[in-house]
């Protein structure tokens, strides 16, 4: 008899839309079908899931025999796009009562889609999201400034945040600067 090994959860990385926008590597770990799929985010660190907190603005029941919904939440920094269908039925009906414009706090795994032109197209597969307050989309915003910042600090160090600078040529500055404009916005 096999010994049991406890699952654990990745942990749900804090990210902001316009880095999210920008992610463009993904990668498995691993040659089985369970083996996670994680990208590496520009900031320099890879995430199989993420945890995002911001205004949901629209969203969209499509599909007849295939329900799913589509939405769109925008954080300080630009818009993510979610979706959850028949494959996450809980996340799906918690969509479903939703009515924006709303907080949302939302836990999904990112999901890169390349276009037959060469688009890549980011949204998040969500595992769960629910109502929330400003206060709390506020926190997310500082929390979320504070992970950003602290993977900056580390760029070039890791084995991941070197993965990052081939990718995608990361700019540190750049994205500082977003967590900047990002902290204007709140009200503390």
């Amino acid at each position: 008899m096999k010994p049991q090994v406890a699952f654990e959860r990745e942990p749900a990385r804090r990210v902001f839309a316009s880095e999210l926008r920008e992610t463009r590597y993904q990668f498995k770990d691993g040659d089985d079908e369970k083996s996670p799929t994680y990208v590496i985010l520009p900031s320099g660190i890879r995430s199989n899931r993420i945890f995002i907190v911001g205004t949901l603005t629209e969203k969209q029941r499509q599909g007849d025999q295939n329900i799913f919904y589509r939405g769109r939440v925008v954080d300080p920094t630009g818009t993510f796009f979610i979706m959850a269908g028949s494959y996450q039925p809980e996340a799906m009906q918690q969509l479903a009562r939703i009515e924006p414009p709303a907080f949302v706090a939302v836990v999904g795994k990112p999901n890169l889609y390349t276009t037959p032109d060469g688009t890549c197209l980011v949204s998040v597969r969500v595992e769960s999201i629910s109502v929330v307050d400003r206060e709390t989309r506020d926190l997310w915003v500082l929390d979320t400034a504070r992970e950003t910042l602290d993977r900056l600090d580390a760029f070039g160090t890791t084995d991941d945040s070197r993965k990052a600078q081939e990718e995608y040529g990361t700019q540190p500055d750049v994205y500082r600067k977003i967590v900047y404009d990002a902290l204007a916005q709140v009200q503390l």
